[in-house]
């Protein structure tokens, strides 16, 4: 997790507080995320109902469940405020037309992506394997690894579908 803010003080008689963002803080935030407190060594999600910034710096917070200044006071003011660390690396999307050029291997053939056609109904890899060019459907069930630091990618293929 990631510190992003300080509870500060107290807003108002319905257990807003006021938060001292720090940089980390995401641009993009929203509503729906939750916040997290350490209470007790616990990691405690906490949903704004109200997240309103004050420049750069600051925000006027409202959470679910802490509807008294006392409830605030005793749960909330002086902690740090967290967030989950969103880890971009396994974001593993990525577009079919990526892997033309990628050499290939079905069984003990090898041979290279030479195109993609984009269909709907039937989209489709052209390879060629021994100069001579096939088209196999572009589905998830014929690939079993690609390697995208090395370019390579491992089909398995029902018998029969590349007559050489």
């Amino acid at each position: 997790m990631i510190a992003v803010g300080r509870i500060g003080r107290l807003f108002g008689t319905d257990g807003g507080v006021m938060v001292t963002l720090y940089a980390s803080f995401p641009d993009n935030y929203q509503n729906e995320e939750p916040l997290f407190v350490v209470i007790d060594e616990l990691a405690v999600p906490l949903f704004c109902n109200s997240f309103e910034r004050r420049g750069q710096t600051g925000a006027i917070v409202h959470f679910d469940d802490i509807d008294t200044p006392r409830r605030a006071e005793e749960f909330l003011v002086g902690r740090e405020i967290f967030i989950e660390e969103v880890d971009d690396e396994e974001d593993d999307e990525f577009y079919m037309e990526d892997l033309i050029g990628f050499d290939i291997t079905a069984g003990n053939l090898r041979g290279k992506l030479t195109d993609y056609y984009d269909s709907e109904a039937n989209p489709l890899f052209e390879i060629v394997i021994d100069d001579k060019e096939h088209l196999i459907p572009a589905a998830e069930e014929f690939i079993a690894h690609i390697d995208f630091d090395k370019r390579t990618i491992k089909f398995v293929l029902p018998e029969g579908l590349l007559e050489l």
